[in-house]
């Protein structure tokens, strides 16, 4: 194994003009006590708690640790843990680092112990457990054992998700609830969350990994995308994240940074409930669908075609991709406007993603050509996301991260494909689909798992629960007077203890 001290250093954003600072910009005259202040596009759905997805955010702020952490190729690195072995196809050992919580307490196995025992137990299961059972056991020697119901290769990718980082025990609540306020390990402390709006973070001066380079982070969350990079070209905001292809071209080229993204965007059909229970009407959606219009009219080229689930930002994907056959004859357009009649396409997207509801439009138009009638519901995310889970769409634009969760696309699969997996939106219950997924899951040599994650990806597309839009390109907004942001492919890092202002 590698050790990676301040790991994602080596992402660190390219130099930027040393003696150039924006317009109204200027040299921070003690850096080390100069603040952050960063946008954020989509607000807190649960009080930054770990088992939603804002685990991400508490990663992207450097708040929160795992046992490990994922280096720059996706393998596994030390974080909390400096090393591990695996004794058996079910049993992990891992060596802790000496380390203190934001509440003064030590990081002990006792403590990593009651972190997994809580997000195994969360009444809303982490996606990343979406296909795995895990126990955890504290050992006298500053080592916990992890053991899972059935093999698991990938534990260590696994362990590095957002979800499964390590709280001191003043977090969990009696009734199932954690708050990350002043409890996590990372670098930045959580010392106030205003709601949905605000974040106030301070330097953890007790970090293992040394003390940030700034006094801390002062963040805003802003859904509207053209606000946020109004934020960033006003000087309001020194970062702000995701900014849409259409402002894009409106910053100053210095502050505009283009990373290849494991994001896809995709079409996911209610295959549960309603319209698309019907696998012709699914594969007339699907046959409707080009994702290719949206890449210049809606992304403003800042996106692919989406060739499939994993796009270019997946190299070994391409070469391994499987045919799809199988697939329901699609319903013509008389046959189409038949089986609807009288019933109306609920068509959802949210507007954290400045994209999505141009494309939604580009999307309603493609199903009315096909035969449907189309009614959109746009709204911002976290107002939607109940709504989602519970199947009271018909069909939704989804913008996923595919890699998200353990850097491995067999969790992103199992969560969203399997038949009881936490995020399947789409509803799909299928033999064929679980059985391929499964089969991924349980496959330790790598060149295999991904052969085997291919073929998942084919059964998936056969069932045509997913129609494959775009694979984007993120644009990062960084004001030219930062150093040391995170440009990560999977989204997952931003802030590290060596970002700061000049």
């Amino acid at each position: 194994m590698r050790s990676t001290p301040r790991l994602w250093a080596v992402l660190a954003l390219v130099p930027l003009l040393g003696g150039c600072f924006a317009a109204g910009s200027t040299p921070a005259a003690n850096p080390a006590a100069a603040r952050l202040r960063v946008a954020l596009a989509v607000p807190p759905v649960q009080a930054l708690s770990p088992y939603s997805n804002d685990a991400t955010v508490l990663g992207k702020l450097s708040v929160a640790e795992g046992l490990t952490a994922l280096d720059r190729d996706g393998a596994a690195a030390p974080a909390l843990a400096t090393s591990w072995t695996r004794q058996d196809a079910t049993t992990w050992v891992f060596r802790l680092r000496p380390a203190k919580f934001q509440d003064g307490t030590d990081v002990t196995a006792g403590a990593v112990v009651n972190a997994l025992d809580h997000a195994a137990a969360a009444k809303t299961r982490p996606r990343v457990l979406s296909d795995v059972t895990l126990s955890a056991q504290a050992g006298a020697d500053g080592t916990v054992t992890i053991r899972t119901k059935t093999a698991d290769p990938v534990l260590p990718l696994r362990l590095a998700s957002p979800a499964l980082g390590i709280f001191a025990a003043k977090a969990y609540a009696a009734d199932g609830t954690v708050s990350p306020v002043g409890t996590g390990t990372g670098a930045y402390r959580i010392t106030k969350l205003s709601g949905k709006t605000q974040a106030t973070l301070d330097r953890f001066d007790g970090y293992w990994g040394g003390p940030a380079k700034a006094a801390g982070i002062d963040v805003t969350w802003i859904a509207d995308g053209t606000a946020r990079a109004n934020a960033l070209r006003a000087h309001e905001v020194d970062i702000a994240e995701w900014i849409p292809t259409a402002q894009a071209p409106l910053l100053a080229a210095d502050t505009r940074h283009e990373v290849a993204s494991v994001r896809a965007d995709s079409l996911i059909l209610n295959t549960a409930a309603g319209i698309f229970t019907d696998p012709a009407l699914r594969a007339a959606a699907r046959g409707a669908v080009d994702g290719s219009a949206l890449v210049k009219s809606v992304f403003g080229g800042y996106a692919d075609p989406a060739p499939g689930l994993f796009g270019p930002a997946i190299p070994w994907a391409a070469g391994q991709r499987v045919a799809v056959s199988g697939r329901a004859p699609a319903a013509t357009v008389a046959e189409t406007r038949a089986k609807t009649q009288g019933r109306t396409l609920r068509l959802a997207a949210y507007t954290n993603r400045a994209e999505l509801p141009e494309a939604a439009t580009v999307v309603q138009q493609q199903l009315e050509r096909a035969g449907f009638t189309v009614q959109q519901d746009v709204r911002e995310y976290t107002q939607m996301e109940p709504d989602l889970l519970a199947g009271k769409y018909d069909a939704l634009i989804l913008s996923r991260v595919t890699l998200l969760d353990t850097g491995d696309a067999v969790a992103y699969l199992a969560s969203d494909y399997l038949s009881n997996g936490v995020y399947n939106i789409a509803g799909l219950k299928d033999a064929g689909v679980d059985q391929a997924i499964t089969a991924a899951a349980a496959e330790g040599d790598t060149t295999l798992r991904r052969q085997k994650i291919m073929r998942a990806e084919a059964e998936i597309l056969r069932t045509d629960a997913v129609v494959p839009l775009v694979n984007e390109k993120v644009v990062q907004g960084i004001g030219t007077n930062v150093e040391g942001v995170v440009l990560d492919p999977r989204e997952r890092s931003l802030i590290t203890v060596d970002t700061r202002l000049k």
